[in-house]
């Protein structure tokens, strides 16, 4: 017999996944303890969740699931193969609609490319001080991209307007984002993404308390302290995508947690493993946290409600631990605010203290 756990860590299926195919009775443990609760699968039901997950991955629906598991092991395969290539034949529909669709895009897209102009053209010489540049850079750097066939996400965006320098980063899963006071620039609105190396070597010519000034002529970047020493580069010939649309999100429960206290619960609570984010198959490990109704924020032990969800009760939402610590940390503040909507709404990292400096991290959706 193999506990939940085990059967996770054997069949590929995560133990949320596996508590909701027994609830939905789709592979149902062969023993529950009565007095525990703790469900045990006999040898046998391995090469059953094995087959469960090779068929979820592959998007099959759960009602033909069921008939291909209770016609897996008859002598008649016929029900099974029909099944199968019904499913397949779904999928082949579906990518060649998809291909119609995306060709439409990519040519709504060259029209739109022709009739829009770049805001990284233009110049800019705004001064910033050190301390603000340095400390909105840790506050976003975490939250960079590093895939290749996404470069554009591979910087941070420098976008100057009026009397602020708003710094954003993303990476898909999260964003984050913050703003530093300017002074001297009276143009138009800039736009450039500095390159991850070239944000690093301002990182470390920022800290001294003396003012600096950051020069945007085109695709050159230069950022040159009062006493002459400077770091140059070539922005990326990108742009990035419209974070103004990304951030506008409805209000959801705030909550202040002390981070220290916070982290440590993230670190040593209940979390799941072997989650599959399904763009690139990465495994990590998944917190579901939850704001109650007296505004204390908590890593929840249990959050599935129904397949993929999490339950909407106190505001649970399941995100990347790692990003969830990371965003933690780049807070910067010994008190950061929570803000918790719908479980498929991002999770908001705020500083009580700095409305323009935060970081979103995108909703799991669990397998299972």
């Amino acid at each position: 017999m193999r506990s939940i756990g085990g059967m996770a860590r054997d069949s590929g299926l995560s133990v949320s996944a596996l508590r909701f195919y027994d609830r939905a009775g789709v592979l149902v443990p062969a023993w529950v303890d009565p007095v525990s609760g703790y469900r045990w699968y006999a040898p046998g039901q391995l090469d059953e969740a094995r087959l469960l997950a090779r068929l979820r991955r592959a998007g099959m629906p759960l009602a033909d699931i069921r008939l291909v598991l209770a016609g897996w092991t008859g002598a008649d395969t016929d029900l099974v193969q029909q099944l199968l290539e019904a499913h397949l034949r779904r999928l082949e529909r579906g990518l060649s609609d998809a291909r119609g669709e995306f060709s439409m895009l990519r040519a709504l897209l060259d029209d739109r490319e022709k009739s829009m102009t770049p805001l990284r053209t233009a110049t800019a010489r705004p001064a910033l001080t050190s301390p603000e540049l340095a400390a909105a850079l840790d506050a976003v750097r975490f939250a960079a991209g590093t895939d290749p066939e996404l470069p554009m996400l591979g910087g941070v965006l420098f976008d100057i307007e009026g009397d602020a320098l708003r710094l954003v980063a993303t990476d898909r899963y999260r964003l984050a984002v913050a703003r530093v006071p300017v002074t001297g620039h009276g143009g138009s609105r800039v736009q450039v993404v500095v390159p991850l190396p070239l944000v690093d070597a301002m990182r470390a010519l920022a800290g001294s308390p003396e003012p600096v000034r950051l020069f945007v002529d085109g695709d050159r970047v230069t950022l040159e302290t009062g006493d002459g020493r400077q770091v140059a580069g070539r922005s990326l010939d990108h742009d990035f995508p419209d974070y103004l649309r990304l951030i506008s999100l409805p209000a959801g429960r705030r909550a202040v947690v002390d981070v220290a206290a916070f982290r440590e619960a993230v670190q040593e609570g209940p979390v799941r493993t072997g989650e599959v984010r399904e763009e690139d198959r990465a495994v990590f490990d998944v917190s579901v946290i939850g704001a109650d109704a007296d505004g204390t924020v908590r890593v929840c032990d249990d959050g599935t409600d129904d397949e993929g969800g999490v339950s909407g009760d106190g505001g649970r939402v399941a995100v990347n631990r790692a990003f969830l610590l990371d965003a933690l940390d780049a807070g910067a503040r010994d008190r950061l605010v929570l803000e918790l909507g719908a479980p498929t709404a991002p999770v908001a990292v705020r500083r009580p203290d700095d409305e323009g400096t935060f970081s979103l991290l995108m909703p799991v959706r669990l397998d299972g």
